[in-house]
């Protein structure tokens, strides 16, 4: 939403938002670009005048602002809508798509049509940092949209990216989550066969060939499909990867690419993104340039700060798979150093207990493991709640100091007396977390 609005503003419209809580770094970069956000919702946020409403699809029914714009019969659009009906019709639209990966694939693939003299629209769930925002709707034939799977708004439970048009459509994984959304990871398969079956005949789909669901999504697609994977079955295999404390090196189409990521799957998004390209025609030499000139993106693997010899870094990571490969992903940044990870189960899905035996699996990589207390954990029924104290137990049955510290206050007093200098702390969360990575960083200056 916040980046569909900075691209909107830039084309000359006034923009203005409501949102419950608005932090960084989307709170500065909307700041930045004019953008007055309301902090909460009041009928009289909405202009006198005013064109379209666009809803976000966390808004429901009861909201006072969505009263309004129904009272006041307004023009409003899901934000899904918005894109297919004023930006998406008649341009070339590369659609990225899957449980992880989206924000990384699609900022590589926005850099790399950049670096190759091309200009294209983008949509990105995310701010990387070559491109400086997540989204820019130009005058360029083609559109590269980050499409999620999750439901469009309160009036339209379809998956968002069932609006997106694609022409080029990606599928990097297939895995459960949105558990407020889908009951199952079939649910989710039949989301996915539904956009598999809108690609055009002409156009072309390209999926992760190490992901078995993957190809089931996609037996009876119409349009023609590539692979990307380190799977003897591929059609682009990877191989020769090679990791470093400053990125890897991996081999595609017989030609050898560096990039500052680390980890299986940053190769992976990068190999599918190299694919991509080279199915638009551009050059080997264009795609290495860029590729290992991506500087990443804003809370992947992210160094906030460093204070008393301890790095504090920024992930996103909400899923247990994405913690688990951003963990293996900074042993090979960091040989030989202590990580200590520190999880918010804020996620809809990461609060429920479909992850309960999986996300210690998950966080048990580190060495040592703190829990911050579940989010909303009363909006859940006892039964569906992520068991927090449990989690511990069984990390620390590895042998793993383990600790459930549900306040951030009590998590920088927990962590400042056992992370030493040269230690790496790594803070996953999908929200704010209440500051904490300033508040840790103070901390470990003090201690």
């Amino acid at each position: 939403m916040g980046a569909v609005a900075a691209a909107i503003r830039d084309l000359g419209f006034t923009v203005t938002g409501s949102d419950e809580n608005v932090y960084p770094p989307m709170s500065t970069f909307l700041d930045g670009k004019g953008i007055r956000i309301c902090k909460g919702y009041r009928a009289e946020n909405l202009p006198a005048e005013i064109d379209l409403v666009v809803i976000g699809n966390a808004i429901i029914r009861g909201n006072p602002e969505v009263e309004a714009v129904l009272s006041r019969r307004l023009l409003y659009r899901s934000l899904p809508e918005t894109l297919k009906d004023f930006f998406l019709r008649e341009k070339q639209n590369i659609v990225v798509t899957g449980t992880h990966g989206k924000t990384t694939t699609t900022s590589l693939l926005a850099w790399i049509f950049r670096t190759a003299n091309e200009d294209p629209s983008f949509l990105i769930g995310g701010i990387a940092k070559n491109l400086g925002q997540g989204a820019a709707f130009t005058n360029s034939k083609y559109f590269i949209v980050e499409g999620d799977e999750y439901d469009t708004a309160f009036f339209d439970k379809r998956s968002k990216f069932l609006h997106y048009l694609p022409e080029c459509l990606v599928i990097n994984n297939v895995e459960f989550d949105h558990a407020d959304i889908f009951e199952s990871l079939e649910g989710i398969k039949t989301s996915f066969r539904h956009l598999v079956n809108i690609v055009p005949g002409n156009g072309r789909i390209f999926i992760n060939a190490d992901d078995p669901a993957c190809v089931e999504v996609t037996q009876k697609a119409f349009a023609p499909i590539s692979s990307v994977g380190f799977a003897s079955s591929a059609t682009h295999p990877i191989g020769a990867v090679h990791y470093h404390p400053d990125g890897s090196q991996f081999e595609i189409f017989g030609a050898v690419f560096e990039t500052p990521l680390i980890g299986e799957f940053n190769v992976r998004n990068a190999a599918m993104a190299a694919a991509v390209a080279r199915n638009y025609g551009f050059t080997f030499d264009a795609i290495k340039q860029a590729l290992a000139g991506f500087r990443g993106v804003a809370r992947r693997q992210e160094i906030r700060g460093e204070a008393n010899g301890i790095k504090l870094i920024d992930d996103f990571g909400h899923h247990p798979t994405a913690i688990r490969e951003t963990l293996f992903a900074l042993r090979h940044r960091y040989p030989g150093k202590k990580i200590w990870a520190i999880f918010e189960p804020r996620s809809n899905t990461s609060r429920r207990a479909v992850f309960q035996s999986t996300l210690p699996d998950a966080l048990r990589l580190a060495d040592g493991v703190i829990l911050a207390r579940v989010a909303r954990i009363d909006q859940l029924p006892p039964h569906d709640r992520l068991d927090p104290h449990k989690v511990i137990e069984t990390i620390e049955k590895s042998g793993i100091p383990a600790f459930y510290e549900p306040r951030v206050d009590d998590i920088v007093t927990r962590v400042k007396p056992l992370a030493r200098p040269g230690d790496i702390i790594v803070v996953f969360s999908n929200g704010g977390f209440e500051g904490i990575h300033d508040k840790l960083l103070a901390g470990l200056a003090a201690a």
